[in-house]
């Protein structure tokens, strides 16, 4: 754990599980990990939201997502990246004229004061479609931090003061910290703590935290469990449901009743418990999925078909008796390397599309406004090419989607477009080499806004994002201001 106030992360949990000791006797490790036992909501929802976290697995490439677009500044991005003469493409750089300048309400500045433009990728369409209509924001240079840092403390020996987050340029280790705050090992995420505050709230609490995409530690809370479905639906304990086993009523009937069996073993009577549990979630996901689904059309590929099965799932929310719902979703494939220019637009169109179904299926549900999707990713790649991709990196580029989102927007600060080494070069305080981002936004502002959003208490944030008070003011707000 690399957190500077642990105490703030881990106390609820601590109290809770201490109470529950003598209730669980000897079976506590396998009661708290599997019961899924309420605690109470910092907020009464009277109305449904939702939070869906999208993650691009492998680190994207944040140059060619959002693109620098005005002139001066695409012509530096052309030069480091090996564009061809006449802003064409060339390299990893991507054809200015492939680029369609987004049209904000209010162009963004960078760190050196200077108003700058910026494109989706030209295969993102329907997100800068989104975009244009107010739908989307995007959120600029962000990225795990500790503490605020500028380059000079970054180079910094002082590791007391001036903190980096743990194991930078780590695949394992980023995808963590961007999930929990901790690097790989951590157990417990922003998303499944958010989750904590709304269990008592939903009165089928095991819903509350739904992965489409099988585990991720950004849905673990410190009671919160993620249930996980698949782009089919619930996942089925096939001898206890199925009409026959082995051709046999008889069989099936005999296992069923052994799973309702009371036993005077706590481990096994605790076993008999969840297992009967998961036969009961089964069957109401199930029901929830069989109300007629939205009529968007969702593309064919897997991970469209992940957030499909969310929409379906968000539809069926009264059916599964929730009003606070976190969803997790991701695609792979982003560690480009090489084959950059080939690979990526094929991501960044199922990006697009899918995301820009859902929304649309937002739409039509009549939930635009309590639905907000979000981009996250490992970690940015460098600005500079390795000769046919780029490397790991750090700070990124994000989107943010929903009816609420202040959208037409971009919110943070948009960092210079350079790879040199100055100490003093004012346009190379904002990467830390090769134009690996420095993030002049935090991943704990990024998740603050969104909890705010979702019913989270100012007074709770620090319990779900351990760093957040060493955040705050106007070069760090605590609430980034992209949600209404």
């Amino acid at each position: 754990m690399h957190l500077l106030q642990p105490q703030l992360h881990t106390r609820r949990a601590f109290l809770r599980r201490s109470g529950q000791l003598a209730l669980t006797g000897a079976a506590l490790p396998l009661a708290l990990n599997l019961a899924a036992m309420g605690e109470a909501a910092a907020f009464d929802a009277t109305d449904y939201k939702a939070l869906v976290c999208v993650f691009m697995n492998g680190g994207n490439d944040y140059a060619n997502t959002v693109v620098t677009y005005d002139d001066p500044s695409y012509n530096l991005y052309s030069t480091i990246r090996g564009g061809g003469a006449g802003q064409t493409a060339g390299g990893i750089a991507l054809a200015k004229s492939a680029l369609t300048a987004l049209n904000p309400a209010v162009a963004p500045v960078d760190a050196l004061g200077n108003v700058r433009q910026f494109a989706l990728h030209p295969s993102m369409g329907g997100l800068s479609g989104l975009f244009n209509s107010g739908q989307a924001a995007v959120q600029l240079n962000v990225g795990p931090l500790v503490v605020p840092l500028t380059r000079a403390q970054y180079n910094s020996s002082n590791r007391v003061l001036y903190p980096r987050p743990p194991q930078l340029f780590s695949h394992n280790d980023q995808t963590s910290i961007w999930q929990s705050s901790s690097p790989e090992g951590s157990k417990v995420g922003w998303g499944g703590n958010i989750g904590d505050l709304a269990l008592s709230g939903n009165t089928n609490s095991l819903f509350t935290c739904m992965s489409v995409s099988g585990n991720a530690v950004f849905l673990s809370g410190d009671t919160a469990l993620q249930y996980q479905v698949s782009t089919s639906g619930a996942i089925k304990i096939q001898p206890a449901t199925n009409s026959t086993v082995y051709g046999s009523s008889a069989v099936r009937s005999a296992i069923h009743g052994l799973i309702q069996q009371t036993r005077t073993h706590k481990l096994e009577n605790e076993y008999n418990r969840v297992t009967q549990r998961a036969i009961t979630a089964e069957s109401s996901v199930t029901a929830a999925l069989a109300l007629t689904p939205p009529t968007t059309v969702f593309p064919a590929d897997s991970f469209a078909q992940q957030l499909k099965m969310v929409a379906r799932l968000i539809q069926g929310r009264s059916q599964l008796g929730v009003k606070r719902q976190v969803f997790f979703v991701s695609l792979g494939g982003f560690d480009l390397h090489d084959n950059l220019i080939a690979q990526q637009p094929v991501l960044m169109d199922r990006v697009s599309a899918a995301m820009t179904a859902f929304y649309n299926a937002t739409v039509e549900m009549g939930l635009a406004n309590k639905v907000t999707a979000f981009t996250a990713s490992d970690f940015g790649r460098t600005l500079a090419s390795n000769g046919d991709g780029s490397d790991h990196g750090w700070g990124s580029h994000h989107l943010v989607v929903g009816g609420a989102v202040k959208g037409r927007a971009f919110y943070g600060m948009a960092p210079p477009v350079s790879v040199g080494n100055s100490t003093s070069a004012p346009e190379d305080q904002w990467h830390v080499g090769q134009g690996r981002l420095l993030p002049s936004t935090s991943v704990d502002q990024y998740a603050a806004t969104l909890a705010k959003w979702f019913g989270v208490a100012n007074a709770e944030l620090a319990g779900i994002l351990p760093n957040i008070g060493h955040f705050g003011g106007t070069g760090y707000p605590v609430d980034l201001g992209f949600m209404a």
